[in-house]
Parts: C-alpha cells; sequence; structure tokens
C-alpha cells in the first residue's frame, strides 16, 4: 500500500447518514486518499462534503461486486462498509461475497464507526504499508 490509499465508501440506507457524518469529520484526512463508494452513497457524500469520490453502480446493481473486482485486481486498500444488522438486504449474497473477498485479499475493512476510527488514526493511514498475502495457491485444484 503506498502512502495515497485507496478507499471505497459504502453504507446501506440506514447507515448512510451515519456514514456521512464520520466523513464530514475526517474529510480532511480523506482528502489526500482516492476515495471510491457505491452509487447512492457516493451521491451522497458528493452533493454533501467538498471531496472527489468516483462513484461505481448502486450496491443492489453491482457495485458491490465492483468493488469485489477491485480488491481481486488489488485495486483496493481500505473498505468502509457501514452496514445494516438490522435490516434484510436483497444482496445480502453480494455483501457477503465483498466481505469474504476483503479477507481473502487482506484488505483493510471497518464495519462500523469504532473501527473506521482507529483505522483512520492509525499511524499506518498515511504511510506505506505492505500486508502480508496468505498464499492459496496450494489450496487451488
Amino acid at each position: 500500500m503506498k502512502m495515497k490509499k485507496r478507499i471505497a465508501l459504502v453504507a446501506h440506507d440506514q447507515r448512510k447518514q451515519d456514514l456521512l457524518q464520520w466523513v464530514r469529520f475526517n474529510a480532511e484526512r480523506l482528502a489526500g486518499h482516492y476515495l471510491f463508494a457505491t452509487g447512492t452513497t457516493g451521491k451522497l457524500i458528493g452533493d454533501n462534503i467538498q471531496l472527489e469520490v468516483k462513484c461505481l453502480k448502486s450496491g443492489p446493481l453491482g457495485g458491490d461486486q465492483q468493488l469485489g473486482a477491485m480488491i481481486a485486481d488489488r485495486k483496493l486498500d481500505i473498505l468502509i462498509f457501514f452496514w445494516d444488522p438490522m435490516t434484510a438486504q436483497p444482496h445480502d449474497v453480494d455483501v457477503k461475497a465483498l466481505l469474504r473477498m476483503s479477507v481473502l485479499y487482506n484488505v483493510v475493512v471497518a464495519c462500523n464507526r469504532a473501527s473506521a476510527d482507529f483505522i483512520i488514526s492509525s499511524m499506518l493511514f498515511d504511510s506505506v504499508y505492505e500486508p502480508v498475502l496468505k498464499d492459496y495457491s496450494a489450496m487451488i485444484g
């Protein structure tokens, strides 16, 4: 990971305002990084906070899968995903796949404000960092 991180910002509907509040509070710190977001979340951030955010498709329309592809291609360093544990999502399978990819490729993940706060306040956030990747090649047929 380079000093300038590639960060995805994602939130389910009931958590969008929570993520927006977190992004607003951390806007100065986030401004020095590349930001990506799924459709509606990215539009919300772009409309309310002066940050450059590249918007992907909405999560249920393939945005989660686009992020998964970015992870597989080693084009994403951090996933900030405020998901809603109290509401069933029609694309729960996509969400689970995205979190699985994050673990598989050792991508930094925050699923709530506390973990996002710890990540953004880490001394590693603005530093070069090389994650250790597990070699799964022996497990593949």
